[in-house]
């Protein structure tokens, strides 16, 4: 499973960056917004600062919602880094965009998808990721890992290429949970990740082998 951190933190990318664990970003206008990048120019500028940091795909998203204005968002966009994927949200002209960008050999992300039909949509269009927001999901009393499932099931049938990226993870088991059913990447917040690396025993047994250490060399 691949591991994208979701955010446009700088600091939270070089520390996920050297834990030697990560595979790619994913980031929005709401989480540019949220570290005060604003304007167009600067945007664009935090997208390259982004791809100079990781080593993987970062996904940067166009804000138009209209066909035209995405494939000139789109390939703004994928000019600016070989690393970066174009996110453009599950809409009818989303879709169109999508299989645009395919046939040109960009590679892109289709966000806000919700239902097992979408993804399939997303996969017949090229997509090189599709999003489910799991964690959205749960929030309405929905199952968010069903959808991972059925999205899995649809994908095997038809050995689509399309890569299952969990979005909206919120917490350590929603990563564990989407690895045992198959999702071929996770995004979420730091601190899920690094959540994975704590267990009770583990802190007590180095206590434990540390405080043996240090007796035996008194």
């Amino acid at each position: 499973m691949k591991f994208f951190i979701d955010t446009a933190n700088l600091d939270q990318i070089k520390e996920a960056q050297e834990l030697g664990v990560l595979d790619g970003v994913t980031t929005n206008p709401s989480l540019m917004a949220k570290e005060g990048i604003t304007g167009r120019n600067n945007i664009l500028k935090h997208y390259v600062d982004i791809c100079n940091i990781v080593d993987g795909d970062v996904s940067a998203e166009v804000i138009a919602t209209d066909f035209e204005g995405m494939i000139k968002e789109g390939e703004e966009l994928a000019e600016l880094h070989e690393q970066i994927v174009v996110k453009i949200p599950m809409t009818k002209d989303g879709i169109k965009a999508c299989k645009y960008f395919t046939d040109r050999d960009i590679k892109t992300n289709v966000t806000l998808v919700f239902s097992a039909g979408q993804a399939l949509l997303a996969a017949k269009a090229g997509a090189t990721y599709v999003s489910p927001f799991i964690g959205r999901l749960d929030d309405i009393s929905t199952d968010g890992l069903n959808l991972i499932d059925e999205i899995r099931q649809i994908y095997d049938n038809y050995a689509f290429e399309t890569e299952i990226l969990a979005a909206s993870v919120r917490h350590t088991m929603h990563i564990v949970n989407c690895a045992k059913i198959g999702a071929d990447v996770m995004t979420g917040p730091l601190s899920a990740i690094t959540g994975l690396l704590k267990h009770p025993l583990t802190d007590s047994g180095l206590a434990q082998f540390i405080a043996d250490y240090q007796k035996g060399n008194q």
